[in-house]
């Protein structure tokens, strides 16, 4: 039976792509940090969309 992916090439994309996946999670992290700095900011504390409020609520605070 072949192989259903086609040829199996013997390229190390795994080592040369680790880079950019470590840069992706560092990227990731940052957007996340910088989100919840800013759903913690006095402009949005109040907004019923912030979703840090609904879990304070669903908490029974």
């Amino acid at each position: 039976m072949p192989n259903l992916l086609g040829r199996k090439w013997p390229a190390p994309i795994g080592r040369v792509m680790a880079p950019f996946y470590v840069s992706g999670l560092v990227v990731l992290y940052g957007v996340n940090a910088f989100s919840n700095t800013l759903a913690a900011t006095d402009e949005f504390k109040n907004d019923p969309r912030n979703p840090a409020i609904k879990n304070q609520n669903a908490n029974g605070h």
